[in-house]
């Protein structure tokens, strides 16, 4: 009879086995369904800005909308990384054990799990109109405005990640530094930091990660237009949004164009991720 550690081990084999073959499930079914829209536009429908559905003119390309997604993501890791960098070292270490650090705490791990269809209603009503009262476009809608939903969204989430980090570095390395004289800004940059880098650098490439994949707060927000955006204010479109909006309404060649767009965009977080593991196995 099997004992209790080679069950564990089989159930665990097991489950690990499992995530493999969803990955690969998802790949090779997705990858099924971009036959005929690769057949017809081969590797230029990654480069091309086409996206025309009239019914004998068909043509389609997934330029404007990678555009959109990289630069909406990009707008938002950047707003959030000093953000959430600040909070997290508030809660984690600065006011670690009083109130106001438990409180504010709280507030990043409730904002965290908030849903993003809430974040895209208070987006429109509130952001939006921000936008056009401050002049930056008449209508609000753009590739900034949802960068900046995204930012808002994706700061509680490596906040919460970061402030467990920060915790997890031994107290001995803290009071040691302080025994030799050690100010506060000396144990935060020479012990904290050090210790935490990576783990920190991993929180803020996983709220990437979830910016790149994000879509309804995106979809309220950016404009939907099917171009690339020449500017910050100008209306967009990304990879999910379109997915969202489209998909409902779609079947042959465009069916297989929303689903190529789909591999696309899971290629592009798998190698965001993997070059994040890069990066943090070099810190």
């Amino acid at each position: 009879m099997l004992n209790g550690e080679k069950i564990t081990k089989t159930i665990l084999f097991l489950a690990s086995l499992s995530i493999i073959l969803i990955a690969s499930g998802m790949v090779l079914s997705l990858m099924e369904g971009t036959i005929p829209a690769f057949n017809k536009f081969g590797l230029k429908f990654i480069t091309s800005t086409d996206w025309n559905p009239t019914e004998g003119k068909e043509s389609y390309g997934a330029l404007p909308f990678i555009v959109g997604t990289v630069v909406t993501s990009v707008i938002a890791i950047i707003i959030c990384l000093p953000l959430a960098f600040s909070t997290s070292l508030f809660i984690g270490e600065i006011y670690r054990g009083k109130k106001i650090a438990s409180f504010i705490g709280t507030m990043v791990d409730m904002l965290a799990g908030i849903p993003s269809i809430v974040y895209g209603l208070w987006g429109f009503y509130v952001l939006r109109p921000w936008i056009v009262e401050m002049g930056f476009n008449d209508q609000g809608y753009g590739v900034f405005t949802a960068g900046l939903i995204l930012a808002i969204m994706v700061i509680p989430y490596a906040t919460s990640i970061s402030v467990e980090m920060i915790k997890m570095v031994q107290n001995d390395l803290k009071e040691a530094a302080y025994s030799l004289g050690a100010t506060r800004k000396d144990v935060v940059f020479n012990v904290i930091l050090p210790n935490a880098r990576s783990g920190i650098f991993t929180s803020y490439i996983l709220a990437f990660g979830r910016a790149l994949g994000e879509t309804m707060a995106v979809t309220m927000l950016i404009g939907n237009s099917n171009i690339i955006p020449k500017s910050l204010f100008d209306t967009g479109n990304t990879m999910a949004s379109l997915i969202a909006n489209q998909f409902g309404e779609a079947d042959g060649l465009k069916l297989s164009s929303l689903v190529a767009i789909a591999l696309l965009l899971f290629v592009i977080t798998g190698l965001i991720n993997g070059l994040g593991k890069m990066l943090i196995k070099k810190i």
